[in-house]
């Protein structure tokens, strides 16, 4: 077992806020050293276990096939992982999302089954149903990806301490949506997010740590 520090929900989300990613732009070094500075992590771990979790974000959005899913009720009692990004962010999102996936095919079949992945949508205006259903299947077609109003997508984020603000172009046109980068895993034995993960986290580690959560471990 990895040495690790447990930081409380409460001290995390008061760093969240200021822990946001510009996707694309270069300029995330003040997220991720708030969110280093809180946990008090040493640099060779990847886990932070939180010692009072994060309950469930209570989220009704729209999934990729147009449905109206309620996050608590569809992923009540599985291991989950929960992300907030958008799919034209040019580097973190698709890089998380497919370390995610490359750890997952090292489980054994019967394990990611289980497992739930979701993907919240931060730019809900470009990521139709249809854009996200297309994007998350090149990365794992069993992914749940979700759109909706921001509003109540940003609300949901800051149930767990994730903190996003609205999309905004840029003077050459581009379009970058701020979001805390962090990946939240929940509990199937009490449904409660006990451990993040930052952007940093790499595919073998994920894969070092997927079979004790999905058995609701401490990884």
């Amino acid at each position: 077992m990895r040495n690790r520090k447990a930081v409380t929900a409460v001290a995390f989300a008061a760093a969240a806020a200021l822990a946001l990613s510009a996707c694309g732009t270069g300029d995330d070094k003040a997220g991720s050293s708030a969110v280093a500075d809180v946990s008090a992590a040493p640099k060779d771990k990847a886990a932070t276990v939180l010692d009072q979790p994060f309950t469930k974000p209570n989220l009704v959005l729209t999934d990729t096939d147009g449905k109206e899913y309620d996050l608590r009720e569809a992923t009540q009692g599985k291991p989950t992982l929960i992300y907030f990004g958008y799919t034209n962010c040019p580097d973190v999102c698709p890089l998380t999302m497919s370390n995610i996936s490359l750890a997952k095919r090292e489980l054994p079949k019967a394990d990611q089954e289980k497992l739930q992945v979701v993907f919240v949508t931060t730019d809900p205006e470009r990521d139709t149903p249809a854009s996200l259903g297309k994007w998350l299947s090149a990365q794992d077609p069993t992914f749940t990806g979700l759109t909706g109003d921001f509003p109540t997508i940003q609300a949901g984020a800051r149930q767990i301490g994730i903190g996003i603000d609205a999309p905004k172009k840029e003077k050459d046109g581009t379009v970058v949506s701020m979001h805390g980068a962090q990946v939240i895993a929940f509990s199937p034995k009490t449904d409660e997010g006990y451990v993040l993960y930052g952007e940093d986290t790499s595919a073998e580690e994920y894969a070092k740590d997927l079979p004790e959560l999905i058995k609701g471990e401490t990884p």
